[in-house]
């Protein structure tokens, strides 16, 4: 049966997904477990299968495009789609207890100190031409088998964790060639995932028709928005929910919950006005040296 309620959140969340190009199941999964009390197997499973609907469109664009790095996406996929596989075992042994949710929570721990290391290094933007580079193949392959288990088991990972160990390993790929070549390893892995999931996993049908009937358009509404959205804005509301979420799956208490997250986006709104002061005095330096000329 279609949930409104749910349609109504997974549209929400999908909006944020089209802003940032992150958060897809570190938010979504977390929505169903915390606001709609759907069982953690359950809620991995469903968002994983939407989420293989999903992936292959963001893919064949960057592919058009040529930022994608297909010695990488090989790479990454040999250690993560056997292990994403095998994630659906350990969720089903995590389902006894707790240990689901805990998994959970600390990927998104981990997703929103990828998202403070990305804004450290700042914007890598640049061509969206792809730029040779020395694949290093053991390393590689061990981010995609650890990002294929904690996807698995979690459903949160593909993207979030995964970009973040590359910017790490490869310094010298561009913002358009971590997310493309991301993007198009996730489809392989996250398919294998929810392919276990539909096999051994918790699968419901009305859940994920509803976070489909939600997602695509909220999808397709944010990114039509985020070339107008302040990118900086967007990413640190996503590490704040995100944060939230974290504490909440981990049974961190309601009071050090809020102590947390607000100490945090008070530490981010300083920050911002510190970088904004000092963009603006280094507007005048420039200003005063071309007077100077």
């Amino acid at each position: 049966m279609i949930d409104l309620p749910l349609i109504l959140g997974s549209f929400l969340v999908a909006i944020v997904v089209g802003l940032t190009g992150m958060g897809g199941g570190a938010l979504m999964t977390p929505m169903m477990m915390l606001f709609f009390n759907v069982p953690p197997l359950a809620a991995v499973s469903s968002d994983l299968v939407a989420s293989a609907v999903m992936k292959p469109v963001g893919g064949m664009v960057h592919l058009r495009r040529g930022t994608v790095n297909m010695r990488l996406v090989g790479w990454l996929c040999a250690g993560s789609v056997p292990a994403a596989f095998c994630g659906v075992f350990l969720a089903r042994a995590f389902a006894v207890g707790d240990g689901v949710k805990y998994a959970l929570g600390v990927a998104l721990l981990l997703a929103v100190a990828g998202l403070g290391i990305k804004a450290w290094l700042g914007d890598r933007g640049g061509s969206a031409e792809a730029r040779e580079i020395v694949v290093r193949p053991i390393p590689t392959l061990l981010v995609g088998t650890v990002g294929g288990l904690v996807v698995g088991v979690s459903s949160v990972g593909s993207g979030s964790l995964i970009i973040v160990a590359l910017i790490a390993l490869y310094p010298a790929l561009k913002a358009n060639q971590l997310v493309g070549t991301d993007l198009v390893q996730a489809v392989p892995l996250v398919v294998s995932a929810a392919v276990g999931h539909l096999l051994f996993g918790d699968f419901r049908f009305d859940l994920t028709l509803s976070l489909l009937i939600g997602s695509i358009p909220g999808v397709y509404l944010g990114a039509r928005v985020s070339s107008r959205a302040p990118g900086g804005l967007i990413r640190a509301m996503l590490a704040v929910v995100l944060l939230a979420s974290a504490l909440k799956l981990l049974g961190v208490a309601d009071l050090v919950t809020l102590a947390v997250v607000a100490a945090t986006a008070l530490a981010m709104v300083v920050g911002w006005r510190l970088r904004v002061r000092a963009g603006a005095r280094a507007s005048l330096e420039s200003a005063d040296l071309a007077r100077a000329r």
